[in-house]
């Protein structure tokens, strides 16, 4: 199926194949600006054509149409039931602690564990409450994204996860740099309060069952069958930790970003 795809994309002309590329930076780039950055840089009228005008060509042009496209966001059917799938490594939960003192404790165990006299810089973030989610790109392009789980398998929410759109389908790469053949990104789904009280309002206007606290609708609308449903939920994505990567990259990481809080900026900077 692969051959015959790519001997349908030689017959699309030059000219055809570039603007579809600009198409996918200009609208990739303005859905980073406006759901991760929450700093537009164009209009919803500006969005509206280049999607359609991109739409309209991928219809032309059947054998340019990707998974990773912008307009496939909301283009998976729905399935039947959520499929269980086995991590590339653990996914493990995290401690708690309640006081300073805890705290303390658990420095001083890291000095010990580590053989360490000299203290240790601690990376600090916002515990978001939603639902942990695994995402993995091979070659730059989003293939699956799964819960948690047990942390050895999780569901496969793949269809619901393309929906969120500040989760990148393709890696933002700098031209020359290396493309990752595999990479996977943790973090957190979740629904902003702001986002919880305005879907519990519309829920209620329509007769229907309200959710009971923002974690709880962040993790009703990812495991709907239904892409479209989760189209319409006001979920967005925090990124938190990296997973598994091939072994080229996982060298790469090791030698140029061994500290966490580089690899929380490279991880921004793909998207």
């Amino acid at each position: 199926m692969t051959e015959v795809k790519e001997l349908k994309t030689q017959d699309v002309p030059q000219q055809v194949l570039t603007r579809v590329e600009e198409l996918y930076k200009q609208l990739g780039d303005a859905e980073h600006a406006y759901y991760t950055l929450d700093d537009p840089i164009m209009t919803d009228a500006e969005y509206d054509s280049l999607f359609q005008e991109l739409s309209k060509i991928e219809a032309q042009y059947p054998a340019l149409l990707k998974p990773e496209s912008p307009t496939q966001r909301v283009g998976a059917k729905p399935v039947e039931g959520l499929t269980s799938v086995e991590h590339l490594k653990p996914m493990l939960s995290l401690g708690n602690l309640f006081s300073f003192e805890d705290l303390e404790h658990f420095h001083e165990s890291l000095q010990k564990n580590l053989d360490r006299d000299t203290g240790i810089e601690l990376v600090t973030e916002p515990k978001i409450d939603g639902l942990a989610v695994s995402l993995i790109y091979e070659n730059g392009v989003l293939v699956r994204a799964a819960t948690r789980g047990d942390g050895q398998q999780g569901e496969d929410i793949t269809h619901n996860v393309k929906t969120i759109k500040s989760v990148p389908l393709k890696l933002k790469l700098k031209e020359g740099d290396a493309v990752p053949a595999l990479l996977e990104v943790r973090g957190e789904v979740y629904m902003s309060r702001k986002g919880f009280f305005a879907l519990n309002q519309k829920l209620e206007d329509a007769g229907q069952k309200v959710f009971a606290n923002p974690r709880n609708a962040a993790a009703g609308s990812l495991r709907q069958l239904d892409p479209k449903v989760t189209a319409t939920r006001p979920l967005a994505w925090f990124c938190y930790a990296l997973g598994a990567c091939d072994d080229t990259t996982q060298a790469w990481i090791n030698e140029n970003l061994p500290e966490h809080l580089a690899q929380l900026h490279w991880l921004a900077s793909l998207g």
